[in-house]
């Protein structure tokens, strides 16, 4: 059963990694196109907000927990990076229009 929690905090952190990272390619994506800028910002606070939210409830569950959490945001990061520099030797890379 110790190991149980930090495992599901890897996997949350992975999935909320995840989310993450594709809410940073989005936010990204509006922020160069200018014309939302609020709705940038805020969307970026609110990512931003979740992340630490998951972060801090791992926290609450110990070290191991965190660390695990930590290193499931981290792998998700890396998945969405492969997958970018994929798409980009495909697709040419910039900002779709």
């Amino acid at each position: 059963m110790t190991i149980l929690v930090p495992l599901l905090f890897l996997l949350s952190g992975y999935a909320a990694g995840r989310l993450h990272f594709a809410l940073l390619r989005r936010n990204t994506e509006l922020y160069l196109q200018g014309g939302a800028v609020a709705r940038a910002v805020g969307m970026q606070l609110t990512r931003l907000a979740f992340i630490a939210l998951v972060l801090v409830v791992a926290a609450y569950f110990g070290a191991a927990s965190l660390v695990a959490c930590a290193v499931g945001i981290m792998l998700a990061r890396l998945v969405v990076l492969r997958r970018a520099v994929r798409e980009e030797k495909y697709t040419g890379g910039g900002i779709k229009e």
